[in-house]
């Protein structure tokens, strides 16, 4: 049995959970989610918590039993206290900007690139270099973040680029280094 599934979830107080068969709704201050449970899991709200049951004791019905938990989980998380993404824009002349329902990015190419950000995401920046995504799926909030990242991926030579905030790029030696230190124990 998954150690994971077998913990409740608990319930806070501006959180409603509805239970409607294998469909999870769970609204919050923050929004609105919604899960289906796969077919092995049954579930019980008991007391303000959140206890989930495996109706089979194989190992890929423990998988389901873990995952569906930590996706309620996190569901719960995000209506209540949300969850952000930190990114950090590093380079001689990139810069980000938030329009809206949109971030208008400067990445040294020849045209500004227009980021829509979908429903339920939020985007502020602060400095032009730092960019916070947020929002209530947990799941979407990263793949935003990624999905920016992607745009410019750290460079593995200077290290220009959208990182996350905090994460560190091992910088290649370039050529005329290595050359030029080769050279200096020759014959």
């Amino acid at each position: 049995m998954s150690r994971i599934g077998k913990r409740p979830v608990v319930i806070p107080d501006k959180v409603k959970v509805t239970v409607n068969g294998k469909d999870v709704l769970v609204e919050g201050p923050r929004g609105r989610l919604s899960y289906t449970l796969p077919n092995v899991i049954d579930i019980k709200l008991d007391g303000g918590k959140i206890f989930l049951m495996c109706s089979g004791d194989t190992s890929t019905n423990d998988r389901f039993y873990g995952t569906a938990r930590a996706v309620i989980n996190n569901m719960v998380t995000g209506v209540s206290q949300g969850f952000a993404k930190e990114l950090d824009i590093i380079g001689v002349g990139y810069k980000a900007e938030a329009r809206g329902k949109e971030i208008l990015l400067s990445l040294g190419y020849s045209h500004p690139v227009v980021f829509p950000l979908p429903d339920g995401i939020s985007a502020t920046v602060d400095k032009q270099t730092h960019i916070t995504i947020s929002g209530c799926d947990k799941k979407l909030v990263g793949e935003v973040a990624a999905a920016l990242r992607r745009l410019r991926v750290p460079d593995a030579y200077k290290g220009k680029g959208i990182r996350y905030f905090g994460e560190v790029i091992k910088l290649k030696v370039g050529k005329a280094a290595a050359v030029a230190g080769g050279a200096a124990g020759g014959s």
